[in-house]
């Protein structure tokens, strides 16, 4: 048998698609499969959109590619819309949410040498993601994914999530930190969500200290927790917010978007991308925001997600094998008592396609925006099956 030929990157299940319709993928035998997981929050408006092949195919036919040494009105149109719904005044176009929070970080650094700080430093989270590029795996709060890339970038202190008085305790001690980055809910870390007044809490603490408050977005954006983005659930404009993941419903974009302070910071030959904001790209992220936006997604995701949570509680809720069923929109996570990471090859067997984060106890959902209600009913039910008879076997299993 030949050697294969991709790097050993992904442990991956044994399954191909050949192609998708809305919520559901189709592979090679023909199988059908309820797609929970959107391509990890990416496909928010399920697979092969109309909108978004006619904006692909359009787009492509006209012109794919210039550099950014000319002006891209695509990218300016795409950039338009976005500060309008964000309340943002600049954005910067890139590849991917590493390449966003890459963008963020460098804004950070170079506000801080604005100040007269030699040795800017940023807050970050324990349990975040934030990329596996140098800078924005430094930046992650997950040892194992840094472990054997070291030495790291210099420049984060960490603290706990959802602990304000740890950020408080840091901004008296350290005069050095300039921005705070963080998750408004842990995607990778388990679909933690903080307080209702989090954010609000981190926003006083940057104004009283002069520090830009930096969001990523890059998995709560584009309508997965029921609006547009997930900060927009509190009264607080950020400084800094990165998106990427569902901007381009599977095609490559992202972008940094930034306010006041924060947006001037750069100048030409701060920064760059070869291929961020192309015609194609922007065509694309054009077709998706104005599909979000015109098909009324955002609330549609907070109304579905309130009725597949309402549905794991009426199966799940108050059995001994769960610890938490939680969710903001489509943003949903069942928190097991023990780990269960063979209930993502369970499901693919019964159908469902589905992850587990949080250090194998979470079972993540990240299903696309255009869900129906019977599809959401149908994963509600298989998924809540499934899990009562991985846990029944779990317990009959005799113990060391």
């Amino acid at each position: 048998m030949a050697q294969q030929p991709l790097m050993n990157t992904y442990k991956r299940l044994s399954v191909s698609f050949e192609r998708g319709e809305g919520c559901w993928l189709f592979d090679t035998d023909g199988n059908k499969y309820l797609d929970a997981l959107s391509g990890i929050a990416v496909c928010g408006l399920g697979h092969a959109h109309p909108a978004v092949t006619h904006a692909i195919c359009e787009q492509a036919g006209q012109l794919v590619h210039t550099s950014n040494l000319y002006n891209i009105p695509l990218q300016e149109e795409l950039a338009s819309r976005l500060t309008n719904i964000s309340g943002m005044d600049k954005v910067f176009f890139c590849n991917s949410g590493a390449e966003a929070n890459e963008a963020a970080i460098k804004i950070a650094r170079k506000f801080g040498h604005a100040k007269g700080i030699d040795k800017p430093s940023i807050i970050v989270m324990e349990s975040s993601f934030h990329g596996r590029t140098v800078a924005t795996l430094s930046a992650t709060g997950n040892r194992a994914a840094q472990a054997g890339f070291e030495p790291l970038l210099n420049g984060f202190v960490r603290a706990p999530y959802d602990d304000v008085e740890a950020i408080r305790s840091i901004a008296a001690n350290n005069k050095d930190v300039v921005a705070i980055l963080v998750e408004p809910i842990l995607g990778e870390g388990g679909v933690e969500i903080p307080a209702d007044d989090y954010l609000a809490e981190l926003r006083a603490i940057c104004d009283d200290n002069d520090w830009l408050l930096m969001l990523d977005e890059v998995q709560t954006g584009n309508g997965r927790t029921g609006r547009y983005f997930a900060y927009q659930h509190t009264y607080i404009i950020p400084d800094v917010v990165t998106t990427a993941k569902g901007l381009g419903n599977g095609f490559p974009i992202g972008a940094c978007l930034a306010k006041g302070r924060a947006a001037t910071t750069f100048q030409p030959g701060s920064h760059g991308s070869t291929f961020g904001g192309s015609p194609l790209a922007c065509a694309v992220g054009l077709a998706v925001t104005d599909t979000i936006m015109n098909e009324n997604l955002c609330e549609r995701a907070a109304t579905l997600g309130k009725r597949i949570l309402d549905g794991f509680q009426e199966q799940l809720g108050g059995t001994n094998y769960i610890k938490e069923i939680r969710g903001k929109g489509l943003m949903i996570a069942i928190e097991l008592n023990e780990a269960g990471s063979e209930l993502a090859i369970l499901a693919k067997v019964k159908g469902i396609l589905l992850n587990i984060t949080g250090g194998g106890h979470v079972v993540r959902l990240l299903p696309p925006l255009v869900m129906t209600d019977t599809e959401a009913d149908l994963m509600v039910n298989t998924l809540s099956k499934l899990i009562k008879i991985y846990a029944a076997d779990e317990r009959s299993k005799p113990r060391n």
